[in-house]
């Protein structure tokens, strides 16, 4: 399993909101790219970048940071937050995006979103589906900043996109995100039972180096994090076994 960071764009700072909340903003840095240097340093191969303005209201404010992050060839990054047309994701894979990272389009136009997956490749697009859980315990998906949610459970939209040849799913229970109170074991290992084929990408409440273990034993293939390590609430040892490029103790 890969520990992916996480870095979420707004007017140009690196901040994060609490449950997808704009008024529940906390800025970590006015310069992205040091954070990104944090990562690499740390031994990040991957890092996922959300543009929040994006996704709130379509700009592109942030668009000249990501592909300068891009950019550097020591790192993969994939993208989210307001692709909501097969332009604005071509052009983003040109310059040098490894996957685009499709929200509510997700949900809303599976049809278009299965086209740009054949056009593109599967493996250029990572599917981010937001659930919250219902009082039957059912995954629900949220839409347009989870603001939305919806009567469609997060295995029957999964059936159609596997015709397109899907390969990445990111899935994030909102009542988790930036809660750092433990990822939601439950629904990920269920979703690997469900769909073995796919690599699932967990987002929302890890908090300690214990939540990356218990979620490589649920057998998803890579974790998202942000809060936990903008906070050090994990330390560089507990972070080694799940990034790729980090330096083993006897180099150090």
């Amino acid at each position: 399993m890969e520990l992916i960071p996480a870095i979420d764009l707004r007017q140009g700072r690196c901040v994060r909101l609490f449950k997808g909340d704009f008024a529940a903003e906390t800025v970590y840095s006015d310069d992205p790219s040091s954070v990104l240097e944090r990562y690499l340093a740390l031994g990040a191969r991957h890092v996922h970048v959300v543009d929040l303005d994006g996704a709130r209201d379509g700009t592109q404010a942030n668009r000249d940071a990501i592909i300068a992050m891009a950019a550097d060839v020591r790192v993969k990054l994939q993208v989210g937050g307001g692709l909501r047309s097969l332009a604005r994701v071509r052009d983003l894979l040109e310059q040098g995006v490894e996957r685009a990272v499709i929200g509510s389009l997700a949900v809303t136009a599976p049809g278009q979103v299965s086209e740009w997956m054949r056009e593109l490749g599967p493996q250029r697009i990572v599917l981010a589906l937001d659930v919250r859980l219902d009082g039957a315990g059912r995954p629900l998906l949220t839409t347009h900043g989870w603001q939305h949610t919806s009567e469609v459970v997060l295995w029957d939209v999964l059936e159609s996109y596997l015709q397109a040849g899907l390969r990445h799913v990111l899935c994030t229970d909102i009542a988790r995100d930036g809660a750092l109170n433990g990822p939601n074991l439950a629904l990920y290992a269920q979703a690997v039972k469900r769909f073995p084929e796919l690599q699932w990408q967990a987002s929302g409440g890890v908090a300690a180096g214990s939540d990356l273990s218990a979620l490589r034993e649920c057998g998803v293939a890579a974790v998202i994090s942000g809060k936990a390590l903008l906070e050090n609430k994990i330390s560089p040892e507990e972070l080694r076994p799940f990034l790729p490029n980090a330096s083993s103790p006897a180099s150090m």
